[in-house]
């Protein structure tokens, strides 16, 4: 309850500063999308979706649809919990006159609900205000998040264990989601591989060759979401020029990622062997991570959001030939310390081979 208080304590202050009455965070059961309304309540849906209400001047509540009376599992919630058959116009009742920003507005809240606020209500976009207000980790989500470094790279060692040219994606990736899902990772799990600059999903027609990229994507029982992989097999001329540009982006990141610098600075620092080489930058080079997937500040161009100490990054340069048939892409999670980036995984950055085991620096 105390790291709840914080989280609420720092997205009330939010609020305030941007002249709003209350906050709704929106959530669904989209992968990746739920954690907004576990960060304020402690409830992970399964089910539908939910909306938190934060005002400055009550206690909180999270309001879910009456049509599906399971959304989850009801116990985990920390706050008042209230179902309506049309949660819109409960919202529309509670919050009408006033000035509301609503994180979610454009990828999770439905029409249904938006419709009647928003004839109530003044609405304002509010997903950068809420993530930055997140964005520093507390010393109790750091040990949350270092628990998900570590099931995520024992997931990387398990899928290197069990590749071999020839076997389907779902055959590796299934020993892979066996120890998320005994380690507590539940649902919160999102892993595919790599064809090409595709992303394609675990299935039985996808068979892999001697290079694979595997995406490994989790959150551990605290809810935080991180990174992890590292390439498989044996590269052509292409991915091992790439695999230069990525030793010199991690190496730059371990400076790059320092209090005060910017999104933007960090982004032209790791991107510029890979931009000097020739190739192209597709998926987004680093973003923010915690109880979402992808949280502001994201790692790119022009983006002026200054880092602070014990923020975390999921870095990912997508490194995509000028023909657009080849890619290098690897996955690391980053705190902002003091002195600059720590990579949290303890892998060294390389492409590993079928018959060798994973060791930890």
């Amino acid at each position: 309850m105390d790291e709840l208080s914080r989280r609420l304590a720092n997205v009330r202050a939010a609020a305030e500063r941007a002249g709003v009455d209350a906050v709704v965070v929106a959530g669904s059961e989209y992968t990746g999308f739920e954690g907004a309304v576990t960060y304020l309540s402690g409830f992970t849906i399964v089910h539908r979706y939910a909306y938190v209400v934060v005002p400055l001047d009550a206690d909180p509540v999270i309001v879910f649809p009456s049509e599906a009376r399971y959304v989850g599992e009801h116990g985990q919630a920390r706050i008042e919990q209230v179902f309506q058959p049309h949660p819109g116009e409960w919202l529309a009742g509670r919050l009408g006159g006033r000035r509301i920003g609503v994180y979610g507005l454009d990828y999770v809240m439905t029409v249904r609900d938006f419709q009647p606020l928003a004839a109530s209500a003044a609405i304002v976009p509010f997903d950068e205000e809420f993530d930055l207000a997140r964005a520093v980790k507390s010393g109790a989500e750091l040990e949350s998040v270092r628990d998900s470094v570590r099931i995520n790279t024992e997931g990387f060692r398990i899928f290197l264990e069990h590749y071999r040219p020839g076997i389907t994606a779902a055959e590796v990736m299934a020993e892979c989601e066996r120890y998320f899902v005994d380690e507590g990772c539940g649902r919160l799990t999102m892993d595919m591989v790599l064809a090409g600059p595709e992303f394609l999903l675990a299935r039985k027609d996808v068979v892999l060759g001697d290079f694979v990229l595997p995406s490994l994507e989790i959150a551990g029982p605290g809810g935080h979401w991180v990174e992890v992989s590292r390439a498989i097999g044996e590269p052509d001329d292409d991915g091992r020029r790439m695999m230069e540009a990525y030793e010199e982006y991690f190496d730059a990141a371990r400076t790059a990622l320092r209090p005060g610098a910017t999104a933007h600075d960090v982004h032209r620092a790791v991107a510029k062997g890979f931009v000097d080489r020739g190739y192209h930058l597709g998926h987004v080079t680093g973003h923010s991570i915690g109880m979402t997937m992808i949280e502001f500040p994201k790692i790119g161009e022009g983006v002026e959001t200054e880092l602070a100490e014990n923020m975390v990054f999921s870095m990912h340069p997508h490194a995509i030939t000028p023909d657009g048939t080849g890619c290098l892409y690897m996955q690391e999670t980053w705190l902002v310390t003091a002195d600059g980036g720590e990579p949290l995984s303890g892998l060294p950055m390389r492409v590993y081979t079928a018959d060798e085991s994973v060791t930890h620096s």
